[in-house]
């Protein structure tokens, strides 16, 4: 189904597959999903001060989210949207968010246990198929408002997550920061979001199928009647 809605694209590789800048930093993304898991890992290399892999990591995977609104907003303002970048900005996405949970229930399994990684990689799978599904019938889902609030959540409980492995609380002076709530509270709160925006997205299809699906009726009865009328006459 997938290839199916790309064919027309297939048919003008030079428009569809172009690298442009906005591909180039979606293709760097997905380069340096390797490194991130290896960041995450214990083979890296550990440095003369304390916590030295876990700020290194943390900014390391702040700037590859980042780069994930820069190539979007480059897409737009250039007008170079292209086939290629549809296709492979949502899997760079996908597989920053889920290597770097994957990674987490090894990492710190204090706050990624194992079922926290399969729910949240479980409502990526169920979104890309509905998605899949919605593209050969025609129409798409949009991202909705709650899609987007979770994915600054995960970014941020990810983030939190690598920082709790190295210290539970930060503090300056008289300012704390509970470094180990945050990412607990997070990552709980990311589990609760990824349901509900599971939910969400399936409403949304499941309602655009039923209006096709009607649609598609009364089209035929149509048809019947129109043929219908034309024996009789």
């Amino acid at each position: 189904m997938f290839l199916k809605a790309l064919l027309p694209s297939l048919r003008r590789p030079h428009r569809a597959f172009r690298v442009n800048l906005p591909n180039s930093i979606t293709l760097s993304r997905i380069a340096a999903v390797p490194i991130l898991i290896w960041m995450l890992s214990p083979h890296f290399p550990h440095g003369s001060f304390y916590g030295q892999q876990e700020i290194i990591t943390s900014l390391f995977f702040i700037l590859l989210s980042i780069s994930d609104g820069v190539d979007g907003y480059l897409a737009r303002s250039r007008g170079q949207i292209t086939t290629m970048g549809m296709l492979l900005d949502p899997l760079a996405d996908k597989l920053l968010i889920t290597s770097a949970y994957i990674c987490l229930v090894e990492f710190n399994p204090h706050v990624v246990k194992p079922w926290i990684a399969v729910v949240v990689i479980g409502r990526e799978f169920l979104v890309t198929g509905l998605r899949s599904i919605a593209s050969s019938e025609g129409f798409t889902i949009e991202a909705s408002d709650v899609g987007k609030l979770k994915t600054v959540i995960q970014i941020v409980s990810i983030v939190a997550a690598i920082l709790d492995h190295g210290w539970h609380v930060w503090q300056f002076g008289w300012f704390i920061i509970p470094v180990d709530l945050i990412a607990v509270v997070g990552v709980y709160y990311v589990v609760a979001i990824s349901i509900i925006s599971a939910i969400d997205y399936f409403y949304a299809f499941w309602r655009r199928i039923e209006h096709a699906s009607v649609t598609s009726r009364k089209r035929d009865n149509a048809f019947v009647l129109s043929r219908r009328k034309n024996v009789t006459g």
